[in-house]
C-alpha cells in the first residue's frame, strides 16, 4: 500500500526522495530487521548504506556537505525509515538534532569542526538530558561542569541516562549544571559539545573520564543501543560550550528545549511511520486470512478496525507535516509540535494495537512483523517527552496563546 493519503502537495523533490527512502526500506530495512531485531545487534550494514544515500546529512546545509533540505521533508523521510523500523530512525534521530543545535547555536568554529564531518556519518552525534533520578523534570538534573584549575577547560561529573547512540557516537551534546545556585534554575545550565572514542566503553587519553555502561536491555526499540553515561572527572575545553563560552554559557536549557521541539516532530513522524506499516500490514493479512467462509477483511468488524486505523495515521500525518511546516517558516510551532507529538505516538500504539487484534494468535507470533511493532509502539509514547507531559505542554500554550 503506497503513502500517498496527505502527500497530494509534495514538491518533486519530496517525492523523488521520499520515493528513493521508501524504496531502501523495502529492500533493506524490512527484510533484515527481523535479524537485527532478535540479536539486538546493530544494523551496521544499513547504516552503511545509509550514508552512501546522504541521510546523515539531510538537514545539514550543503555549504557543509549535506543537503540542505527542511524539516518538512526530513520529517517525511523519517516516516519511511520508521515504516521500515524505528531504531533505524533513532540512529538518524539524535544525529538530527546534534546538527541542529550546531546549526542553530554553535560557533562557526564548531560548525566547520563537525558538520562536514556529521553531513558524511563519519561521525554521528547523541544528545543527553536525563538522568536516572529525573526524567521530565530536566531542571533538576544534577550533572555538573565546574572550571578546571588550568582555567582553559571544565571538568564534567555526574550520570547521565537514556542515551540513545551513546557507545557509538563520536559527540555528545550534554545539558550540564554550571551554576548549581542560579535562580531560576535553568539559567544555570550550559550544553557542552562532549568528544569521545566511538564504540569504546572506558575512554583514556583526552577523553579520560567518559565512560559508557553496558547498554540497557529493552522490550523493544532493538538493535538501537541506549546506554548510560558516566563522566567521572571529564575534561573538556571551554570552547566546547554550544555557541562558544561567552554566548553560550547558560544557554544549554533554552538551547536543548528549542531542539527538542524539533525532536518532536521526529517522534512524530516515527509515529505515523509505524502505524503505516500497521496499517500495511493488517489490509495484507485481513484480505488472505478466511473465517466462515470469507476473508476476515468482508466482516464489518474488521472493516471498522481498518477505517480506524486508516483515519488516525491521516490525521497524525497532517498534524505532523503542519508542525514541520510552521517550524520551517520560522513560525512558533511548540504547540502544534506537541499535539503532533501526542497524537502521532498514540496513534502509532493504536493502529499497531488493532493491527495484532487483527493478526489473532497469529500476532502473537515473532513468525509475524507486527508482534515487533508491538514491542516498538510504546517508546514513542515515553520518549521525548511522555504523553501526560505532552498534554500539560499543549495546555500551558493554549493558556498562553489565549488569556484573558
Amino acid at each position: 500500500m503506497a503513502a500517498t493519503i496527505g502527500y497530494s502537495d509534495k514538491s518533486d523533490e519530496q517525492k523523488a526522495i521520499t520515493e528513493m527512502v521508501r524504496q531502501f526500506a523495502d529492500e533493506q530495512i524490512i527484510p533484515n530487521a527481523e535479524h537485527y531485531d532478535h540479536e539486538d545487534s546493530f544494523p551496521e550494514p544499513i547504516v552503511e548504506q545509509m550514508k552512501e544515500l546522504g541521510l546523515f546529512g539531510v538537514t545539514i546545509p550543503e555549504e557543509y556537505g549535506g543537503m540542505g533540505l527542511d524539516l518538512t521533508t526530513y520529517a517525511m523521510i523519517v516516516e519511511e525509515l520508521s515504516r521500515g523500523w524505528i531504531s533505524i530512525s533513532g540512529i538518524v534521530n539524535t544525529h538530527f538534532i546534534g546538527s541542529y543545535l550546531l546549526m542553530k547555536f554553535g560557533t562557526e568554529e564548531q560548525k566547520q569542526r563537525y558538520l562536514p564531518r556529521m553531513a558524511t556519518g563519519e561521525i554521528r552525534a547523541a544528545f543527553s538530558l536525563s538522568e536516572p533520578e529525573c526524567g521530565s523534570d530536566v531542571q533538576a538534573i544534577k550533572t555538573t561542569a565546574r572550571r578546571a584549575q588550568d582555567g582553559q577547560s571544565y571538568e564534567l561529573n555526574g550520570t547521565k541516562m537514556w542515551v540513545t547512540n551513546g557507545l557509538l557516537s563520536g559527540v555528545v551534546f550534554v545539558l550540564v549544571k554550571t551554576d548549581p545556585q542560579a535562580e531560576p534554575k535553568y539559567r544555570g545550565m550550559t550544553c557542552f559539545i562532549a568528544e569521545k572514542e566511538p564504540g569504546v566503553s572506558q575512554n583514556s587519553g583526552r577523553y579520560l573520564g567518559f565512560n559508557v555502561p553496558p547498554k540497557i536491555k529493552k522490550l523493544g526499540y532493538k538493535g538501537v543501543e541506549s546506554t548510560e553515561l558516566v563522566f567521572d572527572g571529564y575534561k573538556t575545553p571551554a570552547d566546547s560550550i554550544l555557541g562558544g563560552e561567552e554566548q553560550g554559557l547558560g544557554q544549554g536549557f533554552v538551547q536543548m528545549m528549542d531542539a527538542l521541539e524539533v525532536g518532536r516532530v521526529n517522534v512524530a513522524a516515527r509515529g505515523v511511520g509505524i502505524a503505516q506499516r500497521a496499517l500495511e500490514l493488517a489490509l495484507t493479512y485481513s484480505q488472505e486470512r478466511k473465517t466462515f467462509g470469507k476473508p476476515i477483511a468482508q466482516h464489518q468488524a474488521i472493516q471498522f478496525k481498518l477505517a480506524d486505523m486508516a483515519t488516525q495515521v491521516e490525521a497524525a500525518r497532517l498534524l505532523t507535516l503542519r508542525a514541520a511546516r510552521l517550524k520551517d517558516a520560522g513560525e512558533r510551532s511548540d504547540l502544534e509540535a506537541g499535539m503532533a507529538k501526542l497524537f502521532a505516538s498514540e496513534a502509532g500504539r493504536f493502529c499497531v494495537e488493532e493491527a495484532l487484534r487483527i493478526h489473532g494468535g497469529y500476532g502473537y507470533s515473532k513468525e509475524y512483523e507486527i508482534e515487533r511493532l508491538y514491542r516498538d509502539a510504546p517508546l514513542l509514547l515515553i520518549g521525548e517527552g511522555t504523553s501526560e507531559i505532552q498534554r500539560m505542554v499543549i495546555g500551558r500554550k493554549l493558556l498562553q496563546r489565549h488569556k484573558v
